[in-house]
C-alpha cells in the first residue's frame, strides 16, 4: 500500500481531528511511477534518526536505525503538496516519523507528531475507565455528522470499532488506541492508530494512518514505535506539581473521545462529533472546559502530479 493508497476521508483522523488522502488499494492497484521532481524531493529530505529532540513537546525521540524523523517545514511539503492535502493539514505537526528503508511513496504507515498543551492528564481512573461509553458517544453522533458532512460535499463515515481497545501503559504513561473506520468513498477500511504518551505539561501524540488490511503489521509497528518517545526530564509525568502545574479536568477516556472527535462538556452536557472539517470546539465546548485540539479543514488526498509540486 503506498501513502496515497489511503482514504479521501482519512488525514484529519491522523491527527486526532478528522479525516487524509486518496483512494484506497485495491488488489489490482499497479505500483505508480515517481515523478522526477517528486524523487529529487524525497533524496533531498533532511531525514534524521538516533536521537531526535522535538523541543516544543519537551521530549525526544529515540528512533535508532529503526525510522527516520522528517523535520516541520518538510513535513508540511509532503502532507501538503504530496500528498494532496491543503496547508491547514500541516498546522501544528511537528514532523513526521517513517520506518528505515521505506520512503514517503511506499510505507505501510507514516505517524504524524503533534503536542498538545493540555495540563497533566491524571490516570488515577485508568482501570474503571468506560471506554465502550466512548465507542457508544461517537455512535450516536454519526447520523447527525453524516448529513452535515454529506451538505459539505465530504464521505461519510463509520465507526466499525476498535481495530484495538484502548489500553493504558502505567509504567510508561503511554495510551494505545485504534479505529477500524468505514469511509462511503472508499472498498478498505481505514484503520487509525493513536499512541498517547501523558507527560507533566501535556500529551505528546504519535498517529499512524494505515488500512485494516495492514492491522497485524502496524499493531506491531504501533507497540513498538510507541516506546521510542520520552519527555525530557524535568517534563515527566512523574514531574508534575500540583501546586504549580495546570491539570486536565478530564481523564484517559476523555483523552480518547477527543482523539476520536467527540467533545464532552461535563457540565453542560454537550455531546459533539467531529465532522471532518473546520477547526477544534474551543474552550466552551471542549471537554470538561479545556481547549484540547485543532480541527483540519477538509481533506482533498489524490495521487501527486508533477504540476502541482513546485521544488
Amino acid at each position: 500500500m503506498t501513502r496515497q493508497g489511503i482514504s479521501a476521508s482519512a488525514l484529519a483522523l491522523v491527527l486526532g481531528l478528522a479525516p487524509i488522502a486518496a483512494q484506497a488499494d485495491t488488489p489490482q492497484a499497479q505500483p505508480q511511477k515517481i515523478p522526477p521532481e517528486l524523487a529529487k524531493f524525497e533524496a533531498g529530505l533532511h531525514k534524521q534518526g538516533g536521537d531526535v529532540a522535538i523541543p516544543a513537546a519537551h521530549a525526544t525521540l529515540h528512533l535508532g536505525d529503526r525510522y527516520y524523523f522528517i523535520p516541520a517545514d518538510e513535513a508540511a511539503t509532503v502532507l501538503t503538496k504530496v500528498w494532496g492535502n491543503p496547508p491547514s493539514a500541516a498546522d501544528g505537526v511537528l514532523g513526521l516519523v517513517i520506518e528505515n528503508g521505506k520512503s514517503i511513496y511506499d510505507n505501510v504507515w507514516s505517524a504524524v507528531v503533534t503536542y498538545e498543551d493540555t495540563g497533566y492528564v491524571p490516570d488515577k481512573n485508568a482501570k474503571s475507565e468506560d471506554y465502550d461509553k466512548v465507542e457508544e458517544q461517537i455512535r450516536d453522533g454519526e447520523a447527525d455528522g453524516n448529513a452535515e458532512r454529506q451538505k459539505q460535499g465530504y464521505a461519510t463515515m463509520h465507526l466499525v470499532g476498535w481495530a484495538q481497545p484502548p489500553s493504558y501503559d502505567a509504567a510508561q504513561h503511554s495510551l494505545i488506541w485504534a479505529r477500524d473506520i468505514k469511509f462511503s468513498d472508499t472498498p478498505v477500511d481505514t484503520l487509525n492508530y493513536d499512541v498517547r504518551l501523558l507527560g507533566r505539561k501535556g500529551v505528546l501524540s504519535l498517529n499512524m494512518l494505515s488500512t485494516m488490511n495492514d492491522l497485524p503489521e502496524v499493531r506491531a509497528a504501533a507497540s513498538d514505535f510507541g516506546t521510542a518517545a520520552a519527555f525530557d526530564r524535568g517534563s515527566t509525568y512523574a514531574d508534575y506539581d500540583s501546586s504549580v502545574d495546570k491539570t486536565a479536568q478530564f481523564g484517559l477516556a476523555g483523552l480518547v473521545a477527543a482523539g476520536a472527535g467527540v467533545v464532552i462538556a461535563k457540565k453542560l452536557g454537550i455531546l459533539a462529533i467531529a465532522l471532518g472539517f473546520g477547526k477544534w470546539i474551543l474552550a466552551a465546548f471542549a471537554v470538561a472546559g479545556a481547549t484540547m485540539r485543532r480541527w483540519i479543514a477538509g481533506l482533498f488526498g489524490r495521487r501527486p502530479k508533477e504540476d502541482q509540486f513546485d521544488t
